[in-house]
């Protein structure tokens, strides 16, 4: 895991964060984690995965199509973009 540090918090903040994880039962430092985790990383947030196999569903695609698929596409690396 990386490690991150936070300068010139206000202190403040810093008290109502060691509140807040004394109400959770937990330190500051895993607090922090926890409130960083749901703002990158929403439970409702969209997952492209999840997104293409319902569309894949709602096309009716099958097993089969999609190795059919798999097995037919070309499998030539694409050339970088250049950008002048």
């Amino acid at each position: 895991m990386t490690a991150l540090t936070i300068r010139n918090l206000p202190a403040e903040t810093h008290r109502a964060l060691r509140v807040r994880a004394a109400e959770h039962g937990r330190s500051t430092e895993a607090e922090i984690r926890d409130i960083l985790e749901k703002a990158a990383r929403p439970e409702g947030r969209i997952r492209l995965g999840s997104l293409l196999a319902a569309i894949g569903r709602e096309a009716g695609l099958t097993n089969e199509d999609v190795e059919s698929i798999r097995q037919n596409r070309d499998q030539t690396p694409a050339a970088p973009m250049t950008f002048e």
